[in-house]
């Protein structure tokens, strides 16, 4: 059951944090909102961490999770707000779907899918293109496509290092060191690559900061790397499947965006898809923590 929550808090939280990203990436860079976001969280889990008396991990994970959270947080999460800059937000999504085809691909040997896994996968991938490709051409610039390839594939490659290399400290310890060494790589590189701001910091850039800080960082990514090690790749990876559906849902709700027959139509292929790779998919054996 506590999966199961993880589970959805990662693909709640994170499609909504599309909206938050966008408003944030009006005042910071990329590298810009690493360094921000990921500061402040980094100490708010290690303080957290802390008075849960969580244990830390030993020496020789602690270069791993330096890895893990090099490759998700200051790799792949600063590789897509790079290209949300500078292509279609719809294609972003499409190609952040293929998580799960990636994690798939490089936990085959350990954990085959099998015809009715792949099915889904695929599924999925043509779902969240239904739901939200662009209705009036496509934005494509080369630097921003080749970022949103890396991304996801960056994602994957991560999650399953730190799956497979780290099984010791708490879980929040863990998270806040993480989130310290994307911390560092974003103060390391924002001032080559553009320094940290793109324009006036607004009161709406804060809140989308805070709201990431808090909701997307704190509470989703720590859900995450609970979740990467409850359940197989593939079937935890379908979380990238329901982010775009669950953006759509609010911006029809809040920003009163269009929602018709090609919304539904997405929609019903992506659940089918989810449901697919679920029901396939057992939960894994080894044990895990019985709370996060």
């Amino acid at each position: 059951m506590l999966a199961w929550l993880a589970y959805l808090t990662v693909a709640v939280v994170w499609g909504s944090t599309y909206f938050a990203i966008a408003l944030g990436l009006a005042s910071f860079t990329p590298y810009g909102m690493v360094a921000a976001r990921f500061s402040v969280a980094a100490v708010l889990a290690l303080a957290l961490g802390r008075l849960r008396g969580e244990a830390w991990p030993p020496w020789r994970e602690v270069f791993h999770l330096m890895v893990v959270g090099a490759l998700l947080l200051g790799g792949s999460n600063a590789l897509v707000s790079y290209a949300e800059l500078h292509v279609s937000t719809g294609l972003v999504a499409v190609l952040a779907a293929l998580v799960p085809l990636w994690l798939a691909v490089f936990s085959l040997a350990m954990e085959p899918l099998g015809p009715k896994g792949w099915a889904g996968i695929a599924l999925g991938i043509a779902g969240v293109a239904v739901l939200v490709w662009p209705s009036g051409g496509l934005r494509i610039h080369p630097g921003g496509l080749v970022a949103m390839v890396a991304a996801p594939l960056i994602w994957a490659w991560g999650t399953l290092h730190g799956k497979h290399f780290v099984h010791g400290g708490g879980l929040m310890t863990n998270v806040g060191l993480q989130m310290l060494t994307a911390a560092l790589i974003g103060l390391a590189v924002a001032p080559l690559s553009g320094g940290f701001l793109r324009g006036p910091v607004t009161p709406k850039a804060l809140w989308a900061i805070g709201y990431l800080i808090l909701f997307g960082s704190l509470l989703a990514f720590s859900a995450y790397i609970y979740l990467a090690k409850a359940w197989p790749p593939a079937k935890m990876g379908t979380y990238a499947y329901l982010n775009p559906l669950v953006a759509v849902l609010l911006g029809s709700l809040i920003l009163h965006e269009a929602f018709g027959l090609r919304e539904i139509l997405g929609m019903t292929i992506i659940l089918a898809a989810v449901a697919l790779v679920q029901l396939r998919q057992k939960p894994a054996s080894r044990a895990v923590p019985s709370e996060p």
